[in-house]
């Protein structure tokens, strides 16, 4: 079951219709007395019922076959897996407070959770804040009033000190579990579940270097701690290959900044990319920008620059050039991360620690050897 924090999200957003589609689903599965191998409702009428797209129809009932509560045969149709008796009854409520909800990585992380706490019958609690320190504050005061039993958080701007601290210390003080994810403020002492962004930077690096790659530069987010951990990752690459690290060939933005970072920051990129064989980018987000920035330009990729991302999103498979990045653990993170904080809730003594997923490298087409390794490679 989901709570949508009005407040925190200024209203219910388009990625939160599959979700009410879910716990209508659940209602009507009672209110009907529906049975095991009863003929649910198919996707058209459930497109007409609620006015929703086909894509939120099978968005919704994805998460019900999660749930053992419908199973579908091609052909055939929908059935009611799960009688009605019992469904819909949740046994607590935790808060999940992400930065967004609806796109990138997200919704992968977002299912983790929920498959998790679906299958414990928890109740979950959303908010989003957009990287915003202040709607992080709104979504922990409002979760707080609503006593939920534990919280998971993706912290917002991370990289920067923290004003939000008597909160956590509230929370703390009122012995509520919390998890992080993606990323921690360094002076909270709570177990955090995140992907190793120091590998991460220095597995890309490598790569590049490994194909002959000696002016590598990098755009990496100011803000946030994944981009001074990919950073990190990115100097010792460097510097374990003898290579100099020139800070011209580092560009630092701010999430305030990234809309706009290609139009208001062209000449400084343009300038960066001119003394460059290859870039790390900060995420694939970024990349993908980047790429278009380049078509833009007439800058062929790998031609002409080679480009990397981090965090295998859809966006790195299917953009024109399909990106060389790292791979996100996404989902499974979301699932250790609600594993971890029940375990919590379930033993509030129980020694949590970090849990680091150590990211693997994705070759596609946006990288390739530079000329002079290229033929010293024929050779």
């Amino acid at each position: 079951m989901y709570v949508i924090v009005m407040g925190a999200v200024g209203g219910i957003m388009d990625e939160f219709k599959y979700l009410a589609i879910v716990e209508w689903a659940k209602r009507a599965i009672n209110e009907q007395g529906l049975q095991a191998g009863d003929r649910f409702f198919s996707e058209a009428e459930l497109c007409e019922i609620h006015n929703v797209s086909r894509q939120t129809v099978r968005q919704a009932l994805a998460v019900m076959e999660s749930e053992n509560m419908v199973w579908r045969k091609q052909g055939s149709g929908t059935f009611v897996q799960t009688p009605g008796r019992g469904l819909g009854k949740k046994s607590f409520t935790v808060g999940l407070i992400s930065t967004y909800f609806s796109d990138y990585i997200f919704p992968s992380i977002v299912t983790g959770i929920e498959l998790v706490m679906a299958k414990n019958n928890v109740a979950i609690q959303l908010a989003m804040t957009r990287n915003m320190v202040s709607e992080e504050a709104r979504a922990l005061q409002t979760m707080l009033a609503q006593n939920v039993r534990g919280l998971i958080v993706e912290p917002s701007k991370s990289a920067l000190p923290n004003p939000n601290t008597v909160l956590y210390e509230e929370i703390r003080a009122r012995n509520i579990p919390l998890v992080f994810f993606n990323a921690k403020y360094p002076n909270l002492n709570f177990p955090c579940v995140t992907m190793d962004d120091v590998a991460a930077g220095c597995t890309v690096t490598e790569y590049l270097i490994s194909h002959g790659h000696r002016k590598i530069s990098a755009i990496l987010n100011s803000d946030d701690i994944q981009g001074h951990k990919r950073y990190l990752g990115f100097l010792k690459s460097l510097d374990d290959n003898g290579i100099p690290m020139a800070e011209q060939r580092v560009m630092w933005f701010s999430t305030q900044e990234r809309p706009n970072l290609f139009t208001l920051s062209a000449d400084r990129i343009l300038t960066l990319l001119k003394d460059s064989t290859a870039v790390v980018c900060y995420n694939d987000s970024l990349a993908v920008s980047l790429l278009e920035f380049c078509k833009q330009r007439g800058i062929r990729i790998p031609g002409d620059l080679s480009i990397v991302g981090i965090d295998d999103s859809s966006q790195a498979r299917i953009c024109e050039v399909p990106l060389t990045t790292v791979h996100h653990p996404q989902q499974q993170l979301g699932e250790c991360a609600a594993e971890v904080l029940l375990k919590m809730i379930d033993n509030p003594a129980s020694d949590t620690g970090d849990v680091l997923f150590v990211p693997e490298l994705v070759e596609r087409a946006s990288a390739k050897y530079t000329n002079d390794a290229y033929e010293r490679a024929e050779k």
